[in-house]
């Protein structure tokens, strides 16, 4: 049986340099797989590896131990280790790959849904242990960037809203037109030192506390 995380750590890891390498859970319950995984691992570059044999508790194991990539091989993902995987791997922390024997259309959705980052049927076999996890990282990497440039757009259109509301209030209460009013904002903000959305949220809310 194997013992837990942490049997698998190089020796000899004092800090420093050594502190920076890329560090890998691996889930796997069998202990001759989970030597083969390791084994390809190394063979694949210089990583620091824990191995988790048992999944009870899994969503705080990983949380507690902040890898940068997991990787589940299990010949059969239950919902609930889906579930552990999106509580404490979700899409916004980290790399998931995981590797299974078989799978049907509702498990694989049910991955994806959970952040799984590369969901590999068939099992795992040590030569495509590398390429998978380089695709892992770099579709997490595509999709962060996706999410940040989402966040920014929604982001950039609230404060677009709240300056038009700004706007529309300084119109009715000075009698000036949509211009004037922006740029009355834009140079309140320049003698502020503030960005024009904080001005125009400032605004909105005092004249909500007057109506």
């Amino acid at each position: 049986m194997l013992r837990p995380v942490g049997e698998w750590e190089p020796k000899g890891r004092t800090g420093g340099i050594m502190d920076k390498r890329l560090s890998i859970i691996v889930v796997e319950r069998d202990h001759e797989r989970a030597i083969r995984i390791v084994d390809g691992l190394r063979e694949a570059g210089d990583y620091h590896i824990q191995v988790i044999a048992d999944e009870s508790g899994l969503a705080r194991r990983i949380a507690e131990h902040r890898p940068d990539i997991v990787l589940i091989d299990l010949a059969n993902p239950s919902r609930d280790i889906l579930e552990a995987i999106a509580v404490a791997s979700g899409p916004t922390e980290r790399p998931v790959a995981m590797f299974v024997d078989r799978s049907d259309e509702q498990l694989t959705r049910a991955a994806i849904e959970a952040g799984v980052s590369a969901y590999v049927v068939d099992g795992l076999r040590p030569e495509r242990i590398k390429p998978v996890l380089d695709a892992a990282i770099a579709r997490f990497h595509m999709f962060q960037r996706m999410r940040a440039e989402l966040a920014a757009t929604k982001a950039a259109l609230e404060e677009r809203k709240i300056i038009d509301r700004a706007k529309a209030i300084l119109m009715k209460a000075r009698g000036i037109d949509e211009e004037a009013a922006y740029a009355l904002l834009r140079k309140t903000a320049m003698d502020q030192g503030k960005r024009v959305a904080d001005i125009a949220q400032q605004l909105v809310l005092a004249a909500g506390l007057l109506t």
